[in-house]
């Protein structure tokens, strides 16, 4: 059983770092401020290739595994979470066209994206609707050869800035079964009729964009329809797997970077006449924390070598999520806690880890969620 990184991931490690280091770090606490897209760090982020990393060479995009992306997003979470979202969602929605889509929608709609030309989005939450994906109430009707699309989406990422989106809407309102009669259709931002509303004053990850987009009449073309029309819930499905084990890639970087912080910290602070890193409490804290991190790289890093096998993790991925963003709560908790009031201020990173670590356990499914979906593959064995 092989444990180690290649000689190449080891260097795209390596390379993700000095990007972070270089570009992310000077800014973090700007963009998290000013709750501002960082759109400069961004295309710089789309040179290095790291915007829309699982694209295919073909279409312009890096090509990496779901374990090299895995690696990408745990360095660039380590740094901060914020800025790390804003680049990696840059490609949000670009699975299903790269799944389903056609060879002129791959064409038209991935490689801008791979170059950072433009910015894709999933639009599947709404006011109403969260986990209950089915209950979604967007709807899509057929006039013609054009899909006329009215709703509101919620909490989408990249909603503001966002090119086009994948928007996920019932197009058939009488089917049968509960998760019948859904599609996903391509919804450019310079449509008429498309509106977006910025959401600020979130807890976390304020770079990131996140708004409400509303679909007022909107007209698409037929052709902009991924994949089978009314399969979309099956079609979303397919891409859990990846996405959670992306989630707690996240979740593993902002543990990793609170460790990190919370080590720095203890070595340099003084009371009573030595370093606290001295002091047995927090030594052990320190382990704890370690430790945990660990078990969560594990974890991670098997969740996606298993998806990159094309095997069938259900169960491994909600247990990669559910752990990871748990430890990233907790580790970060623990960061705060070793800095004491310094900790509480945004003059040091924890704080700003401690704030972003909360949504892990929240988007691509609730740490609820995850259990329930680990209890039912448990189950059902």
């Amino acid at each position: 059983m092989e444990f180690g990184l290649s000689e190449e991931q080891e260097q795209i490690r390596d390379e993700v770092r000095r990007f972070a280091e270089n570009e992310i770090v000077p800014n973090a606490e700007k963009y998290d401020t000013e709750e501002k897209f960082p759109h400069e760090i961004v295309d710089k982020a789309a040179e290095m290739g790291l915007v829309g990393s699982s694209i295919p060479i073909e279409y312009g995009g890096a090509g990496y595994s779901t374990l090299e992306s895995a690696i990408i997003a745990e360095e660039l979470f380590s740094h901060d979470p914020g800025i790390a979202l804003s680049i990696m969602a840059c490609s949000f929605g670009t699975e299903a066209i790269r799944e389903f889509g056609t060879e002129d929608q791959k064409e038209r709609f991935l490689e801008p994206v791979a170059t950072g030309e433009k910015i894709s989005g999933a639009a599947i939450s709404e006011p109403d609707t969260g986990s209950d994906v089915s209950s979604v109430s967007t709807r899509a009707e057929k006039d013609g050869d054009e899909w006329v699309i009215n709703g509101n989406k919620m909490w989408i990422t990249n909603g503001t800035v966002g090119d086009f989106f994948v928007v996920f809407c019932k197009t058939d309102p009488d089917a049968d079964g509960r998760y019948d009669g859904f599609s996903q259709i391509i919804v450019e931002s310079d449509r008429d009729g498309v509106s977006s509303d910025k959401i600020t004053g979130k807890l976390g990850i304020r770079a990131s964009d996140t708004a409400e987009l509303i679909f007022d009449n909107v007209r698409v073309p037929e052709e902009n329809l991924v994949g089978d029309r009314d399969a979309a819930f099956l079609q979303q499905m397919h891409f859990f797997d990846a996405t959670r084990t992306g989630v707690a890639a996240q979740g593993l970087g902002i543990a990793k970077g609170a460790l990190e912080a919370a080590l720095d910290y203890a070595e340099d602070r003084e009371q009573f006449g030595q370093s606290i890193s001295e002091f047995q409490a927090i030594q052990h804290k320190l382990s704890e924390m370690a430790t945990e991190t660990e078990a969560a790289r594990n974890l991670t890093y098997k969740a996606a070598w298993n998806v990159d096998q094309g095997n069938d993790i259900t169960k491994l991925a909600s247990m990669a999520k559910e752990y990871a963003s748990r430890v990233a709560v907790e580790v970060s908790n623990e960061a705060v806690q070793i800095h004491g009031g310094a900790g509480y201020v945004n003059d040091f990173p924890v704080e700003r880890f401690y704030r972003d670590s909360k949504i892990t356990q929240i988007y691509e499914g609730t740490t609820e969620i995850q259990k329930n979906v680990i209890a039912r593959e448990l189950l059902d064995d």
